[in-house]
């Protein structure tokens, strides 16, 4: 069923509607995030996207420390990774590997440098994460399991990308309701223990 086109944004209509409501919500959360960041960047003389090049590598495998992989992670395009990669190369903040195999590829790798600067801006989340801590235990597993729904949903719809969440991975056997097992660990998983980003996940082959 097609969704009839309204605007979140008209107030009139918006507070009788949970839906816009919880969308204004995001936004205004997004909003948040994208100035913690942007404060972040700035202080250190990168853009945003150098910053989160820098943590991504930081905590990511090499095969994922690719300008192809980066670009479907931060749904952005490859040009734009490419750019902001030369600039942290030239700043030297970043080391390149190329592969011996295919002289066109290569993977990306922090230097002393660019270990220091990553370590430096990381924490740019804390004043998000803070407000988390004074809600009741009980309101955050709702909300985790929520968001893990919708990100699910909108990757599934083609709206963002990868995902290395534990819905998307081979390894996950379940409904995605209440039954959680993963194939990997041999184990139960509660709701609290899935994962959003795990270094081991496979994607479906869709």
């Amino acid at each position: 069923m097609a969704l009839k086109k309204e605007s979140v944004f008209d107030t009139e209509k918006q507070h009788h509607n949970l839906d816009s409501k919880i969308i204004v919500a995001f936004e205004k959360i997004s909003e948040v995030y994208r100035v913690l960041q942007w404060s972040q960047a700035q202080e250190n003389k990168i853009s945003p996207i150098q910053l989160q090049i820098l943590v991504f590598i930081k905590y990511h495998t090499p095969e994922k420390c690719k300008v192809g992989y980066m670009a479907r992670d931060f749904n952005i395009t490859k040009a734009t990774i490419s750019d902001s990669v030369k600039t942290l190369l030239s700043k030297g903040y970043l080391n390149k590997v190329v592969d011996t195999s295919d002289t066109r590829s290569f993977t990306l790798s922090l230097t002393s440098e660019g270990e220091k600067l990553a370590s430096k801006v990381e924490h740019y989340t804390h004043e998000l994460k803070a407000p988390l801590l004074d809600l009741d235990a009980s309101k955050k597993e709702v909300l985790f399991d929520s968001l893990t729904e919708l990100i699910y949903k909108l990757q599934r719809n083609g709206i963002i990308d990868v995902q290395r969440m534990c819905f998307t991975c081979t390894n996950y056997e379940g409904d995605k309701n209440a039954a959680h097992y993963c194939k990997l660990m041999k184990t139960e998983l509660t709701k609290n223990a899935l994962r959003m980003d795990c270094p081991e996940h496979l994607e479906v082959v869709k």
